[in-house]
This record gives structure tokens, C-alpha cells and sequence, in this order.
């Protein structure tokens, strides 16, 4: 992906006022995108700080796997980096030596450990495997032992997920070796497997055996609560936290009111007009069918720009909304890999044209709601957005 930093002048102060954004850009040109999507590294960085308050005296880190949730590794690290946060997670290394080559002072964590052979490549960017069973630990001390590398390592504890981590038989011999000099473990942590639903008792019961490790593993920083696991309270928060979709807007509180600020806005444009009779089909398979005389905008966004099938109406079911004109409008009919037909019926005859830009996600959407109609969650929406979008970042 390429990328271009506005020049000094592009960023200069508008009068009194706050200063204008420093724009980077990446992906296809605008005119030849299938759509813009904005970034706003800004309320990325807010939510960052609003979080860094609400756990303090806990450290908060950043969960930027997966290309920073899909909105862009570098310029939201550098951005995060530069507001204060010292330590990221990833879940793989090619992240990681991304994440490296833009911040060379920040603590790396590579969630999904050492695959076979590959622990040099640990050393050669200075990440930090988070370790989760004792072959992987025997590697690392191996490679350690021959290679004189002296960095660190997280241990990654098995409390309930039953996904990554050592069992939690091998704690007090684990425990033991840790108080020998030169250990190198910076860090224990789990994964809370239900913080999203805060009255689940495997919760509560995950949080006790955090603190038994805590005290096993004295003078370590202990890990587990991720985005939903903050707003348990402070009994979650031992020494770091780890959010990643409330750094991007997601809802950490389902069910309850969106403490974050939106990050994304996710426009497409117009290709089309078009008027269909009372009776017409729409679309793949003729599953949506216009109830009287029907004005579509047939808009640049499909599948194959992560806009999912289930968002379409049909005859039988509610689909999802764009924003034309200010107002919201149905998606019908079924998504196709590059297009979506939208009802404006309801419009002025002459409030959209051909090229205009609809709203996907933002202004009155929200990542969330979008999810809902998708029948999925917002980490999918936001990792599975498209490269063919013109790409907008403002920090």
C-alpha cells in the first residue's frame, strides 16, 4: 500500500482555530475507487486516552492485529505511539515486522506464539512471542541460550477459553523458574472468553486464577481484560489492559450505550439511476420485489469491498441502509461482488445524481448497527473492509 503525508502547508493552523489534520492517503485513487473510506486517527487516539483514564493505574496497550483491525497498521500505531501508548499486541509476525519498522522503541507482543523454526525471527525484530505451551517455551530458551538474544517473552495462561495457552498444572514449576535471574518472561496473561457478557460467572472465576498467578508470579505484570473485559471494573485490570475494537469504535458495553468515539466513515458512489415498475424483480435470483414504481441508485459496493450478501432486503426479509442526501435509504435485493441497489423513492426527484456518495458506515451508522444487519460482529466488518477503497487517514 502506498502512502502520502500531507506537506507542512496542507497542515498549516486555520486561523485561532485547532489544527488541520495531517492527511495520509493509500490504496487505488479516489475517481477509481470503488469507495472512500476515512480513518480518523484522532478519535482513534481519544478513545486511547478515554481508556488509558478509565483503567488507570493500568497500563493500556493497543491490540492492532490484523493491519490495525483492518483501518491500517502504521499510520494508527504511529499515531497511538506518538499520544503516549508503549506496548501493541499482533497475532502474527509479519505484523510484527510492520509494526517494527515505524516504532523502533515499542514493546511487541505476537499473540499467536513461536511457530517451529521461526524464533530468530523473534530476535531479529525484537518482538516478544506470547508463549502457550511448553514445546514453544522449550524453543525459545533453546534459541536464547545458543543465540545470547536476551529479550523477553509473555507466558499465556489457559483460564477458560480452552483456545491458546499452558495449562494451569505447569503455573508453579513455571513459577519457580521465573525467580532465576535472567528469565526473561516480561509478562503473564489470559483471554477472557465471555467479558461481553458481564454477569457470566467464568468471569469472575477467570479473574480469581489471574490473581492466584499474580501472586505466583510476583514482580511480573499480569494481562487479561480485552476491550469488553475493562468495563468489568477494576478487578480486570491487574497491571495492562488490551483493548482493540473500542480503540476502532466497536462497542465494548453490548447492550448498553457506545462509550467510544466512531473512527470510520465508509462512502461509495453512485453509478446509476434507474426507475423500476410495481412488480419488478432486483438483483441475483429475484429474492427483493418492488411494491410500486421504484427509484434505485445502484452503488459501487459489493462483496468484494466487504459489504456482506445478508445486508440486502428481500421479499421476506428487512435488510440494511445507506445514507443518500442526508436521509436513510433500504439496501434491496441481493449484494453482488462489486454493486448494491438502494430504494430512493422516497427522495426529491433531484436529490441524487450519478457520482454522488452514499454513506456505508457512518454519519448516522454505526459499525455496530452495520454488523447487525450483516448477521456478524464488528471485528469482522471492520477486518474484512476491502483494499479496493481509497483510503483516507486524518491525524
Amino acid at each position: 500500500m502506498l502512502f502520502r503525508k500531507a506537506n507542512s502547508s496542507e497542515a498549516e493552523l486555520p486561523g485561532a482555530g485547532a489544527p488541520e489534520p495531517v492527511i495520509t492517503t493509500g490504496g487505488p485513487a479516489e475517481l477509481e475507487a470503488s469507495g472512500i473510506l476515512t480513518i480518523d486517527c484522532r478519535a482513534i487516539v481519544r478513545n486511547w486516552k478515554a481508556l488509558t483514564n478509565y483503567a488507570a493505574p493500568a497500563e493500556v496497550a493497543a491490540v492492532v492485529k490484523a493491519d490495525a483491525y483492518g483501518c491500517g497498521l502504521e499510520p494508527i500505531s504511529e499515531a497511538l505511539a506518538e499520544a503516549g501508548c508503549r506496548t501493541f499486541f499482533v497475532a502474527q509476525l509479519p505484523d510484527a515486522r510492520r509494526l517494527r519498522a515505524v516504532l523502533p522503541d515499542a514493546a511487541i507482543y505476537v499473540t499467536n506464539g513461536i511457530v517451529p523454526g521461526s524464533a530468530a525471527a523473534f530476535a531479529e525484530i525484537d518482538a516478544q512471542p506470547v508463549i502457550g505451551n511448553l514445546a514453544e517455551l522449550a524453543e525459545w530458551d533453546g534459541f536464547r541460550a545458543v543465540s545470547k538474544w536476551h529479550g523477553g517473552a509473555a507466558l499465556q495462561f489457559d483460564t477458560g477459553m480452552n483456545r491458546l495457552g499452558l495449562g494451569l498444572a505447569e503455573a508453579e514449576a513455571l513459577a519457580t523458574r521465573c525467580k532465576m535471574p535472567g528469565h526473561g518472561i516480561t509478562l503473564i496473561m489470559s483471554h477472557l472468553a465471555c467479558a461481553d457478557e458481564p454477569d457470566h460467572p467464568l468471569n469472575r472465576r477467570q479473574i480469581e486464577i489471574l490473581r492466584d498467578l499474580r501472586l505466583m508470579f510476583r514482580g511480573i505484570a499480569v494481562s487479561v481484560a480485552n476491550s469488553a473485559g475493562i468495563f468489568l471494573g477494576a478487578s480486570a485490570h491487574f497491571d495492562v489492559v488490551r483493548p482493540g475494537i473500542a480503540l476502532f469504535g466497536g462497542n465494548p458495553v453490548p447492550g448498553g450505550d457506545n462509550p467510544m468515539e466512531p473512527v470510520i466513515d465508509l462512502k461509495a458512489r453512485v453509478a446509476q439511476l434507474r426507475t423500476v415498475e410495481r412488480g419488478v424483480t432486483v438483483g441475483y435470483n429475484a429474492t427483493w420485489t418492488a411494491k410500486r414504481p421504484t427509484r434505485l441508485a445502484i452503488v459501487t459496493a459489493g462483496y468484494a469491498d466487504g459489504y456482506p450478501r445478508p445486508v440486502g432486503a428481500s421479499d421476506t426479509l428487512t435488510g440494511g441502509e445507506v445514507v443518500v442526501a442526508g436521509r436513510r435509504c433500504p439496501v434491496v435485493g441481493r449484494v453482488s461482488m462489486d454493486l448494491i441497489a438502494v430504494d430512493i423513492t422516497e427522495l426529491p426527484e433531484n436529490a441524487v445524481r450519478r457520482g454522488d456518495l452514499v454513506t456505508l458506515i457512518g454519519d448516522q451508522i454505526t459499525v455496530d448497527e452495520f454488523a447487525g444487519w450483516s448477521r456478524t460482529i464488528s471485528y469482522d466488518v471492520l477486518t474484512r473492509l476491502g483494499r479496493r477503497y481509497h483510503r483516507v487517514w486524518k491525524s
